[in-house]
């Protein structure tokens, strides 16, 4: 039956699923699911709003399996297609890789949410506020990305090889520098793993897409 994944152009999460099958070579077909900056993800895609109860992407159907969450899926698609691995083949490897890719989607998004309005048609009635948030969620994140650069320190990847931590926090950073976030100047080992990883054909693939959907969707970023 095959693999699907639904998945939208400006989705860090879909992004996270997207960069995984690349990694792991597991061919699918890709459905990008419509959006814009002002109605979202409307009308919700029937699938989508089948299969997953809180009508997001990414969800991924792989033969007679519906999955949602991108977390759930990485976790599904490492025991389902285990190589080449994208977890460390230890117990406790494998939970700090998950607490990485945890600190990504749950701890530094909450930073990146306040850069959002950037993206989207300026309110002037809202923005000088909008602006002070932001101004306060970038000095967190210049925060963690000097925890970042500490954890990289003298290392090619946040583990021994390419994880789910790498994939998350690099959907991190890359979504904090196209919101106008601080970028990492002076935090060497941040910015030289973010290179490598965007010289990776996975990753420049989305790096590529997801500039490419900010040209069409997203003009505000470019006023």
């Amino acid at each position: 039956m095959g693999m699907t994944l639904y998945s939208g152009p400006l989705s860090l999460f879909s992004r996270k699923v997207e960069i995984a099958l690349a990694e792991k070579g597991l061919a699918h077909e890709r459905i990008m699911v419509p959006f814009t900056q002002t109605e979202g993800y409307r009308p919700k895609h029937p699938v989508v709003l089948a299969g997953n109860p809180k009508g997001q992407v990414p969800v991924l159907v792989d033969g007679d399996l519906t999955l949602f969450d991108s977390t759930v899926i990485l976790d599904y698609l490492e025991d389902a297609y285990p190589t080449p691995p994208l977890f460390p083949r230890d117990a406790a490897g494998r939970a700090r890789c998950r607490l990485a890719e945890l600190e990504a989607d749950e701890i530094l998004m909450p930073d990146i949410r306040p850069l959002m309005h950037r993206s989207e048609p300026p309110d002037p009635a809202r923005l000088e506020a909008q602006e002070a948030g932001a101004r306060q969620a970038e000095e967190a994140l210049r925060g963690h990305w000097r925890r970042l650069d500490d954890r990289l320190a003298g290392r090619e990847f946040v583990f021994k090889s390419l994880t789910v931590a790498d994939i998350a926090l690099f959907m991190a950073v890359l979504f904090a520098l196209r919101l106008r976030g601080p970028g990492l100047d002076g935090f060497p080992a941040s910015a030289a793993w973010y290179e490598r990883l965007s010289a990776r054909p996975a990753f420049a693939k989305v790096l590529a897409e997801v500039a490419a959907a900010d040209r069409e969707l997203s003009p505000a970023l470019f006023g």
